[in-house]
């Protein structure tokens, strides 16, 4: 008698057997590999101060000129800074791509559970009671909001009587967001000087980011990221619903769990490294899905490399479109919001 497969292994052949070839994913990754190439070259060499590529590369191998500003601004500023933009890329389009996975909604962003909501109050609470100022202090505040907003949204979402799902989950986070955010609005326009404090941070910025914030989130964005990579085949099963993915072996409320403190984690340690990032987790899980398909074990991987590119060419762009630079927080809004119309418009019985 042949051995009978199980539940979770006949679903993957299941998926496998639907999509068996997927051109879009094999593009996207050969995509967004060359791009980021291109991307993270003129991010070394775009910026304040007229550099060379002879002169950046020199001070890249330290082989300078001893001229030390020159050293200083590209080690010390432009080389962080690009390495940063693809930690909070990759963070926040991984973050969108769990999310919408788990609360089984497309059009999900990761702001929609409240957690950078969170994270940016306990900033503004931070540096409006406690004088906390600094980005290395910044992002213990912020990821201890991000925890406890989860956990907040988390416990009243699925206590109570009535539906434990993910839409009673997203009400309760949009909710608790629109509170948190409402507060820490108000305590940076009531003090000047938490305004001050917080100003360029609140609307999402990398400028004058160093080596201190990259070290600060990278634990946090690489132990979310395991969790996140390690997740593809429950959250496959849970967009069949709750019993579906109950009676395939799937571990429904684990799964929630590990999924919620991946998330935590990954947009905790973005928004604490640049504030407040809006569309760029909504828009590239949808653009990805979109080519590679439903399968989140090719979804994740693409978002993880798609979201750096989108990110990086948005604070690349925010240099050079204004004298003075734009925050990557507002280029990424002007680009997320028209193309997420024309995504919306193209998907088959959507929202047209």
């Amino acid at each position: 008698m042949p051995p009978t497969a199980s539940p979770a292994v006949a679903q993957d052949a299941d998926l496998a057997r639907e999509r068996p070839s997927r051109p879009g994913a094999r593009a996207v990754v050969l995509g967004c590999s060359l791009l980021l190439i291109a991307l993270v070259a003129a991010s070394l060499l775009v910026g304040s101060g007229s550099i060379g590529i002879a002169e950046t590369i020199d001070a890249l191998l330290g082989r300078g000129s001893g001229d030390t500003t020159t050293e200083l601004l590209i080690r010390e500023y432009r080389v962080p800074r690009t390495v940063l933009a693809l930690l909070v890329g990759a963070a926040l389009g991984l973050a969108g791509a769990v999310m919408q996975a788990l609360t089984r909604n497309p059009l999900a962003d990761p702001g929609l559970l409240g957690v950078n909501a969170g994270a940016y109050a306990a900033v503004a609470f931070g540096a409006a009671f406690l004088g906390v100022n600094g980005t290395d202090r910044q992002v213990w505040l912020a990821l201890a909001g991000a925890a406890a907003t989860a956990v907040l949204v988390y416990t009243v979402g699925t206590g109570g009587r009535g539906s434990h799902g993910a839409a009673k989950l997203v009400l309760t986070g949009v909710a608790v967001g629109a509170v948190l955010s409402g507060l820490a609005f108000a305590v940076t326009l009531i003090d000047p000087e938490t305004f001050d404090r917080v100003r360029f941070w609140q609307v999402g910025s990398l400028q004058g980011r160093q080596w201190d914030t990259v070290l600060a989130i990278l634990p946090f964005v690489g132990a979310g990221t395991l969790l996140a990579l390690a997740l593809p085949r429950s959250l496959n099963s849970l967009a069949l619903g709750d019993d579906a993915a109950a009676s395939l072996g799937t571990r429904v409320v684990t799964t929630r769990l590990t999924g919620l403190l991946a998330v935590t984690l990954l947009c905790g340690a973005a928004t604490a490294a640049a504030g407040p990032i809006s569309f760029l987790g909504l828009l590239v899980a949808h653009g990805v899905r979109a080519v590679v398909g439903p399968d989140l074990r090719r979804i994740l991987p693409a978002s993880l490399l798609a979201a750096p590119v989108l990110f990086l060419a948005a604070d690349i762009l925010g240099r050079v479109l204004v004298p003075a630079e734009l925050p990557v927080g507002v280029v990424t809004a002007f680009l997320g919001a028209p193309l997420l119309i024309a995504l919306t418009r193209r998907r088959p019985g959507g929202a047209r």
